[in-house]
């Protein structure tokens, strides 16, 4: 008895085991949770977040140049020769005698002589010397400051505008790779009811060849098809697994898990569109171009205010101690504070008008970047317009492959009747189920191109996001 209980929980163990196991296989997303997901994991939209960031800091380390800046420094010296200056030929012999006994200066017997007037050597200072001070300074007024700090709030407007594209950029991937699954699967789902419906057909007429009521023949052709049909499942079967790794890739998705999608395609509700004029300042394309030109504009003023003083404002305070040996911190041994307050004014008076000429290159980076949005305009309104052209034929396509579909699916069925009535051929039916799968595959085209128009569009008139 004991043992049965046993058994009876090993087995409902594993049953746990295995059910959390086929839990973890699977992980469903519908677009908006696959775009969700995408936003908190894919490394390129992480990366042009992070870019906002170090923009924002880049903008307080330029604030901090603005700040007092201090350092202090401690110095300490061991001459193991201490260096020699040279002195004029003032001195007097009877002076250079006294240096020598002194032990400042070398024992020379031409300088002791009454003719021996020349340049004296000397060793002055100590074996040992320290210095310890801090000091500080301040920018009072700069020009290229000013203008520095303005070019980091646009620089992070820029990189925000940059967060915004690659968002759109991002909900255009992940939503035709999500749509390019959920098509394949359409098709999987299209093939599966033909092959039901052949391999019903195929038995048939095994079974009527058997009766010996049709020929080997109108087996082999059925069977030809009926492959077919299954060849192709399996190639439609290995590129949804394709299309589901470059969903996960668009997403930043790194499990191993299948991904079920949970919404359906939806190709009812789609109506032709009108041209109108495109708002192209709706555009993050063109509002990073703005944000440039404001950057271009900034920089001729960063160059005119270079003809502008600098003043700097400076302080320090030190103490030094000079010893024979090494003893700076007894008592009887004094420090030598040293104090300095000062400021410095810097002007540019001529530069072989070197700034003159930068200027001019600014102001014609500036032109080019108004040349640029000219053309930026001119070309997301033709994109517009494109897109609006090509989803209207998206969308008039898709309705004359649907209508082609069912015409073909009837052709079938009568043709599958006709066959099983005794009134017909197979190779009608082959015909007819060969010209039903042409156009399921169209008909699956015809939807995927239609959704990834309608992306295309929302993306061209800058409504993808809001």
């Amino acid at each position: 008895m004991r043992a049965k209980n046993l058994i009876f929980s090993a087995v409902v163990l594993l049953n746990v085991f295995t059910a959390n196991a086929q839990e973890v296989k699977s992980a469903d997303f519908s677009l908006q949770a696959a775009i969700d997901y995408a936003y908190k994991n894919s490394p390129n939209y992480l990366n042009a977040q992070n870019d906002v960031l170090m923009a924002k800091y880049k903008r307080k380390e330029v604030v901090g140049m603005a700040l007092p800046q201090i350092s202090a420094s401690v110095d300490m010296k061991n001459f193991m020769k201490i260096p020699t200056s040279v002195l004029p030929n003032f001195v007097s012999p009877a002076v250079y005698g006294g240096l020598v006994q002194a032990g400042v200066a070398p024992y020379d017997p031409v300088k002791l002589s009454p003719d021996g007037y020349e340049p004296i050597a000397a060793n002055f200072g100590t074996t040992f010397q320290a210095q310890a001070g801090v000091s500080g300074s301040l920018l009072v007024f700069s020009a290229d400051y000013l203008v520095g700090l303005k070019a980091t709030k646009e620089y992070i407007s820029l990189m925000n505008i940059n967060v915004t594209r690659s968002k759109i950029e991002l909900v255009s991937q992940v939503s035709k790779a999500y749509y390019s699954v959920l098509v394949n699967k359409e098709r999987i789902k299209l093939l599966d009811a033909n092959i039901t419906k052949l391999e019903k057909l195929l038995n048939d007429t095994k079974a009527f060849n058997k009766q010996g009521f049709v020929e080997q023949i109108d087996v082999d052709r059925l069977e030809v098809s009926y492959n077919n049909l299954l060849t192709e499942k399996q190639k439609i079967e290995r590129f949804i697994l394709f299309s589901q790794n470059v969903l996960k890739f668009q997403m930043g998705y790194t499990g191993q898990e299948n991904l079920v999608l949970t919404d359906s395609l939806i190709t009812s509700d789609n109506s032709e569109i009108s041209l109108s004029k495109v708002d192209v300042a709706k555009r993050s394309e063109y509002q990073l171009l703005e944000s440039q030109q404001r950057l271009n504009k900034i920089n001729v003023k960063r160059l005119k205010y270079g003809y502008m003083p600098t003043l700097v404002a400076y302080s320090s305070f030190n103490y030094s101690g000079q010893r024979n040996d090494l003893d700076f911190f007894t008592k009887q041994h004094i420090w030598y504070p040293t104090a300095l307050l000062g400021g410095t004014l810097s002007l540019s008076i001529f530069d072989g008008m070197q700034r003159h000429y930068k200027i001019q290159q600014a102001k014609l980076e500036f032109k080019k970047g108004e040349n640029n949005l000219k053309n930026m305009q001119l070309a997301m309104e033709l994109e517009g317009a494109s897109a609006v052209l090509n989803y209207n034929n998206a969308i008039s396509s898709l309705q004359i492959q649907k209508r082609n579909l069912e015409l073909a699916q009837n052709v079938y069925d009568i043709s599958q009747k006709k066959y099983e009535q005794g009134v017909g051929s197979n190779l009608e039916v082959i015909n007819a189920q060969t010209s039903l799968k042409e156009s399921q595959t169209n008909y699956t085209n015809a939807v995927y191109d239609m959704l990834v128009s309608k992306i295309d569009y929302l993306k061209a008139t800058g409504t993808l996001v809001k």
